[in-house]
């Protein structure tokens, strides 16, 4: 018997949404304000699963939770976009890119002209009549391309209630996805709120004989839920419901945090569906442990080390911008490594290229070059532009950040441009190494504690990701960067 742990997919991936496209699966997540967005990931077991391309190069927004469908043998995204920084949008607002096949190429975003709403799930009626239903939850029907609206949001369920006692953040109805079996329309939500206390976020169900309603709450909600904090998985939540790899089973993608570990943000889960006597999906008690995985699943991989040494300009399955805007991409450029052109005065406004970290513990390295006067580059722990910590030069001194400040304490590294640096975090413990090519490393003076860099902290939904950043002026050269996770 083959088994595995979750999480199936590391890291802060937030909202998956998945679709079974013939013996493949896809699925992509919210990637909020990164760019490029919406990476897309392929399995065949739902277990181990691939990156292949990015769908959303050049995001509106920030990308909240979408809904993927296949209609005709065409692929469709539907994206909700929410206002940021670097973007015109002035409230939610639902979009569509639409493709012949999943791996691309996609198109530019089209504008539905949904406002107000976000989560959108796909659901094509017995007349073959299109409809987006949203948070809320509300529905709007959708044209025969699927590229446009008819008519206007409508609300058609009130969702299930749970106990008042029920320790949770929100009611929160949101994350509407819809599914077929067995003659009945199954519309599977999210309540509870996807932050806030571990016990808050959970799955439900209600079904129909027609997408029209009315929606009949399941006797055996909630489908899924964390019941106590003591449980390996918090907020488990915003599934997806798939037939499995035979056809023989089913099974729910959904994201949670790590107890204690809250700082990887919303990983994404896999469990095991169940379905009653009387047709109604339940998930696990408790998936922390060794599940059995799916029929002819491959052993899951265990966590691996990467060097980038960038030969070629970095892709979206390991390297995205936060908060970038619209001219991101003209930013960087290959010369004896990557050359990070400088923006804004510190690392809060400096957009900085950020990669997912999966693990506990691990180390990150990175060779820092400055080119040209007024510049200022390094190495970080970033959550936000509020809340970071780390190490940059300027070719006079070295900065040392904590809690998106600078701190106090000088560091008496020496006034070079070029610089190797390492951010060792070990369970939430930061070590910070430095040194000259070549040269010793040299432990800095001081060690940080980021285990409330999370989402209840400061509001965002994001995680802590080691970033590179450039800020003045000019430039910097990173040579190279190497992730090493550590046990």
């Amino acid at each position: 018997m083959t088994t595995f742990r979750n999480p199936v997919l590391g890291g802060d991936r937030p909202d998956p949404a998945v679709i079974k496209v013939g013996d493949e699966y896809w699925m992509t997540y919210s990637s909020f304000e990164s760019a490029p967005g919406l990476p897309l990931y392929r399995s065949r077991d739902l277990v181990t699963w691939e990156y292949v391309t990015a769908a959303l190069p050049h995001p509106v927004g920030s990308t909240f939770a979408v809904d993927i469908a296949e209609v005709d043998g065409r692929f469709f995204i539907y994206i909700p976009f929410v206002p940021a920084s670097w973007s015109s949008l002035t409230e939610p607002s639902i979009f569509v890119i639409h493709a012949d096949a999943m791996e691309g190429p996609w198109s530019e975003p089209i504008d539905l002209g949904i406002r107000g709403a976000i989560d959108p799930g796909h659901a094509v009626g017995d007349d073959g009549t299109r409809y987006l239903f949203t948070n809320g939850i509300r529905r709007i029907a959708l044209s025969a391309d699927g590229l446009s609206t008819v008519g206007e949001l409508e609300h058609v369920y009130d969702g299930w209630h749970y106990p008042d006692e029920w320790i949770t953040e929100a009611y929160a109805l949101e994350g509407p996805k819809l599914l077929r079996k067995d003659g009945w329309f199954y519309l599977i939500s999210a309540v509870g709120g996807t932050g806030g206390p571990p016990t808050g976020h959970m799955v439900i169900a209600a079904r129909s004989r027609s997408v029209d309603g009315p929606w009949e709450n399941s006797p055996h909600n909630p489908v899924t839920r964390t019941t106590d904090a003591a449980q390996a998985w918090w907020s488990r939540g915003h599934a997806t419901l798939v037939p499995g790899p035979t056809g023989d089973g089913w099974w729910m993608l959904s994201h949670g945090y790590e107890n204690g570990y809250r700082t990887l943000g919303r990983q994404i889960l896999l469990e095991p569906v169940t379905w009653t006597d009387d047709g109604w999906p339940v998930g696990a008690d408790d998936i922390g442990g060794d599940l059995e995985a799916p029929a002819g699943a491959a052993p899951q991989a265990q966590p691996a080390s990467w060097t980038d040494d960038f030969a070629a300009l970095p892709s979206g399955e390991r390297w995205t911008f936060h908060a970038p805007g619209p001219d991101a991409a003209a930013r960087l450029r290959l010369d004896h490594g990557l050359v990070l052109a400088a923006k804004g005065s510190s690392p809060s406004d400096t957009s900085p290229l950020v990669t997912i970290a999966p693990d506990h513990s691990y180390e990150i390295e990175a060779d820092v070059e400055l080119l040209g006067d007024d510049t200022e580059a390094g190495l970080l722990l970033f959550f936000n532009d509020r809340l970071y910590v780390g190490i940059g030069i300027d070719g006079e001194r070295m900065l040392t950040y904590f809690g998106g400040h600078p701190h106090h304490r000088p560091e008496p590294a020496p006034p070079v441009r070029r610089l190797q640096l390492r951010i060792r975090t070990i369970e939430h413990i930061v070590e910070i190494h430095y040194r000259e090519p070549g040269g010793a490393w040299t432990r800095h003076g001081l060690r940080f504690e980021v285990s409330g860099y999370h989402a209840n902290t400061v509001g965002d939904l994001l995680s802590l990701r080691p970033a590179l950043y450039a800020t003045g002026s000019g430039s910097a050269r990173f040579r190279c960067v190497s992730y090493r996770p550590l046990s």
